[in-house]
């Protein structure tokens, strides 16, 4: 539904997918989506961990509720980052206090990767693996880190690339930083620039694990109308099942289309 004042300069496209994989007795992703807001959040419960599932759909729900909350409906760029932060934290603190008064919920926990559109740019925040893309032009970048420690080490300097680390013994799937672990988690957030054409994938390690950028890359190329970034959702999904799919798969597309307003937003 279109609101009367637009969220965003640009016309956006959305798509979003939740899958159990072919592995997994249930499904512990998350993944809400609010178009009105712009808003896209995509979680992952702590794999084996007690409760992920309900970790997972807490976070999603806390921060989706609190960006509702927020004083400006067309806020600055900073402002909006900031909200956002402010919105994980508060998800940190829900799953917290939620395993607290739950004790079959003790150790329960998720990652977090959370967008939220404006005028001309793209605030997002994250904790954990799950991870954001984007595709501009013929360029495809991470523009999350990975809070594992995979990544620590190879940050660190100890191996020169992933493959490296693995020939030596270190899993992929040891976290660094999760919602829900301690009370003052550090959540990693930032602001960037739109350009008609972009495409953003917002996912869980269930597809990056299986899926490598390379392919990913050539998949995400291949949408050229709107029909097809649903074609697209379901073709990754499909892809990570058919390379094994043995965890929970969950990712969301945003495109950025053609400018349809030249106005500035109002703080």
């Amino acid at each position: 539904m279109a609101a009367s004042t637009p969220i965003s300069a640009f016309a956006l496209e959305l798509a979003w997918r939740t899958d159990q994989g072919r592995v997994r007795q249930r499904n512990e992703d998350a993944v809400a989506v609010h178009p009105e807001l712009g808003l896209v959040i995509v979680a992952d419960g702590v794999g084996g961990a007690t409760a992920g599932n309900i970790a997972s759909q807490l976070a999603a729900t806390t921060i989706g509720e609190r960006f509702q909350r927020r004083p400006s409906a067309s806020p600055t760029a900073e402002k909006a980052r900031q909200y956002l932060h402010a919105s994980v934290e508060e998800a940190n603190i829900t799953l917290l206090l939620h395993a607290k008064d739950h004790t079959e919920c003790a150790g329960m926990g998720t990652t977090v990767v959370v967008g939220a559109v404006g005028w001309d740019w793209l605030a997002f925040a994250h904790v954990g693996d799950s991870r954001l893309y984007r595709l501009r032009g013929t360029e495809f970048s991470q523009l999350s880190r990975d809070h594992s420690f995979i990544q620590e080490v190879i940050d660190q300097g100890f191996f020169n690339s992933r493959e490296d680390a693995r020939r030596y013994g270190i899993g992929d799937n040891i976290l660094t930083r999760a919602l829900g672990s301690v009370p003052n988690v550090e959540v990693a957030s930032n602001v960037i620039a739109l350009e008609s054409g972009d495409l953003f994938l917002f996912c869980t390690d269930g597809l990056t694990g299986l899926v490598p950028d390379e392919l990913l890359m050539q998949l995400l190329s291949s949408i050229d109308h709107a029909d097809a970034l649903e074609s697209a959702a379901d073709a990754l999904v499909q892809l990570a099942n058919e390379r094994g799919g043995n965890d929970n798969i969950t990712l969301a597309l945003l495109r950025i289309g053609a400018r349809v307003a030249t106005a500035t937003a109002c703080d």
